[in-house]
């Protein structure tokens, strides 16, 4: 009995996948989890999805899908979070290679659907932007969702499409999404959220951070990304929708459009279309701006009192959280310090430390 969950996304989507896999089937044995390896930059200096031939110690499951096993590599300078994921996880991670357009992820799928025969088949998103128009002002990434969107509505098999947290990705507003949400499904708690705790320490994903936070009961407003997004944190983020699948593509114009794409560049084209951008443009512009920039001294005695203006600005914003990848960003650290940051704030001031978020000190100035 085989289950195969797709992680919409990439990313963060894959480890709300195994949190979800654990919390609707853990008594059932470990799901696929078919996942891009695009970390938007947080791992890795190299813009955009990385595809088979970035990867050495792969493992075939049919002629179009390799596994990525605990021993893969990525070949530097390129990053990736999914080896250290099948390390720490007890899942099959398979590679999702959207350098052949819809074309070549529809027939990923069509051969992974022959080779498991999976008894149920989920397309996971978290926050929503999978359901997005493309006109939306605060959209940013919705390359990734509409290509798998577009690729599961072609294939010959029952899939379910599934939203968790509605609005954590800052992206979509909860309220904007509601009227397509379908039943909960699913309310995470804290108890579900366990699985994944170890993972949640050092992966970058800040909307699978703001997921497994409300499941853990944290409520107020987190402030992401490089533009400092606020992103409400309220009893609607545990919560998973299930979505109509043809419903979602009529809402979803890029994937309208990408429908019959051979090549990343096609569906680039589209994007920038159809969306007025390509994130993958994005991503170029900022590793190229990233590069070459020197890390910044890193001990308490710089961090702190920089940290410190950065939370009295961020409260009286109405700010009540953050993620690591915001704070480095906020500091103007380099993204290779992410880690090393996120330690020292841990071991000065262990009380802010909301697991896996951080939160900002109680007396506004």
């Amino acid at each position: 009995m085989t289950r195969l969950i797709v992680a919409a996304g990439g990313g963060g989507d894959a480890v709300a996948a195994a949190m979800l896999d654990a919390a609707l089937y853990g008594n059932e044995g470990p799901a696929v989890i078919l996942t891009y390896a695009w970390d938007r930059l947080l791992i890795g200096p190299v813009p955009g999805p990385r595809g088979p031939h970035a990867f050495t110690g792969l493992s075939q499951i049919t002629p179009a899908v390799s596994a990525v096993p605990a021993e893969a590599r990525p070949i530097a300078p390129a990053g990736s979070t999914l080896p250290r994921l099948a390390a720490e996880l007890p899942h099959t991670f398979a590679l999702l290679d959207p350098h052949q357009g819809v074309e070549g992820v529809t027939r990923q799928l069509e051969e992974l659907v022959d080779h498991l025969k999976p008894e149920s088949i989920d397309l996971l998103d978290v926050g929503g932007d999978i359901l997005a128009r493309g006109d939306e002002p605060a959209l940013k990434s919705p390359l990734g969702d509409a290509l798998t969107l577009a690729a599961a509505c072609q294939v010959n098999a029952s899939i379910r499409l599934l939203v968790a947290g509605p609005g954590l990705d800052g992206e979509l507003a909860a309220d904007d999404l509601r009227p397509v949400l379908g039943a909960v499904v699913h309310t995470l708690t804290a108890k579900d959220v366990e699985p994944i705790s170890a993972v949640l320490e050092w992966h970058p994903s800040e909307a699978t951070a703001m997921l497994a936070a409300t499941a853990r009961g944290v409520r107020g407003t987190c402030e992401v990304r490089d533009a400092g997004l606020p992103v409400p944190l309220t009893d609607e983020g545990p919560r998973v929708h299930e979505v109509d699948l043809d419903e979602a593509l009529s809402r979803n114009s890029l994937a309208r459009a990408i429908m019959t794409t051979a090549t990343l560049d096609e569906v680039e084209a589209y994007s920038r279309e159809v969306c007025g951008f390509s994130e993958i443009d994005y991503e170029r512009d900022k590793a190229a701006w990233l590069k070459g920039r020197p890390p910044v001294r890193l001990d308490a005695e710089a961090v702190l009192p920089r940290l410190d203006r950065f939370e009295t600005e961020a409260r009286n914003r109405g700010v009540t959280h953050t993620t690591f990848p915001h704070i480095t960003e906020a500091l103007n650290l380099n993204g290779s310090q992410r880690d090393a940051l996120r330690r020292l704030l841990i071991s000065s001031r262990p009380e802010q430390y909301d697991r896996p978020l951080w939160r900002m000190t109680t007396k506004p100035e």
